[in-house]
């Protein structure tokens, strides 16, 4: 059977502003790969990215596109979000200026994709997936849009005049676009096409039931899935605590990253974080197993907002604590000593579980 004829006109297009996002750029590109897409893979660079890490892009993707940095310069709206690196997301508006597509599906670079998505180029633009935060508000991880000078002008202008209510760049989208809550429901894309790791722990029941039909997984915070540690000898990511990050997809993550990317990095050439994952040897001897957490820390961790999401606080910790609880049953209340001075016998207490 031939292999699917490549659409020449349409492509899935990312951002890459550093060595370590362009590391989320490789993963992103080989998860397309990996699922079959025909469409051409696109990913913009800034003039931060090293010449040792454009190569490895060379080999992934069908078009590196060099451009500047765009800066909201609103560090006020960045601050109430915490995150002062999301200033540079502006440059992603230059995906607007890839004409010679007549439809480009954008990506955040820390998105994965686990199924074929080709059928997104059948959508209008704008078309987004609701944001998990304030779903009359859509996500920018991921969008079909039709690249247009004209648009990118009016981007650029509307940030200049108008601004972005969160300082970056999906906030000015929102408010562009700002018809995509109440008009054509063809536009809103369904929750499996940018799904937010991070809602899992708040519908598990949802999680069960859909999770098969998942096709993109979302990382979103400032903790980004290479940020991860990562144990050699087992072959298993070990997730920063807090950060809400699924465990089984940070292990997809980390497998197309050791098996694709990381063999063809070579850290002579790399620095930083980008420099240290590239020096990453699989190591065949034991490892210590890890400390648990003592009980008492891992109270005064969940009073301080610290929640082990994967670990001891893990929906799956908690429901086995439910469940043994409640098959035990209700505890039997010990009768009180009789209190012979007043001759009489008080009967034992009740308790009651609520249901």
């Amino acid at each position: 059977m031939a292999p699917p004829q490549q659409v020449e006109d349409e492509a899935f297009v990312t951002l890459a502003t550093s060595d370590t996002y362009a590391l989320g750029s490789l993963v992103w590109g080989q998860s397309l790969r990996r699922v079959g897409t025909t469409r051409k893979l696109v990913v913009m660079i800034t003039p931060g990215v090293s010449h040792g890490i454009r190569q490895q892009l060379g080999s992934v993707f069908d078009l590196l596109e060099v451009v500047d940095v765009l800066d909201s310069r609103d560090t006020i709206n960045l601050g109430l979000l915490e995150r002062p690196d999301l200033g540079v997301t502006f440059t992603k508006f230059h995906v607007w200026r890839l004409t010679q597509f007549k439809k480009c599906v954008f990506m955040d670079s820390d998105t994965m994709v686990l199924q074929n998505i080709d059928e997104l180029f059948e959508r209008e633009e704008f078309s987004a997936a609701p944001d998990p935060g304030w779903p009359d508000c859509f996500n920018s991880g991921v969008f079909v849009l039709q690249p247009s000078l004209q648009t990118y002008q009016n981007l650029l202008a509307f940030a200049m005049t108008v601004g972005s209510f969160d300082g970056g760049d999906q906030g000015l989208l929102n408010l562009y676009f700002k018809d995509w809550a109440y008009t054509d429901i063809q536009k809103h894309l369904p929750f499996i096409y940018n799904v937010v790791s991070q809602a899992f722990y708040s519908y598990l029941p949802a999680l069960k039931q859909f999770g098969a039909n998942i096709k993109v997984v979302h990382f979103i915070g400032p903790v980004k899935p290479w940020m991860h540690k990562y144990n050699t000898a087992t072959g298993e990511v070990i997730p920063e605590p807090g950060t809400g990050h699924h465990g089984t997809f940070l292990q997809q993550w980390w497998n197309i990253f050791m098996e694709l990317v990381q063999p063809k990095m070579d850290p002579t050439y790399l620095s930083g974080l980008a420099g240290e994952l590239a020096s990453l040897k699989l190591d065949a001897s034991p490892q210590q197993p890890m400390e648990a957490v003592p009980e008492h820390e891992r109270r005064e961790r969940w009073e301080r907002g610290q929640v082990d999401y994967l670990g001891e606080d893990s929906f799956q910790k908690i429901q086995e604590r439910i469940d043994s609880t409640l098959q035990s049953g209700p505890a039997q209340a010990q009768p009180k000593p009789v209190d012979k001075s007043k001759g009489a016998v008080p009967k034992a207490s009740r308790k009651h579980v609520r249901k």
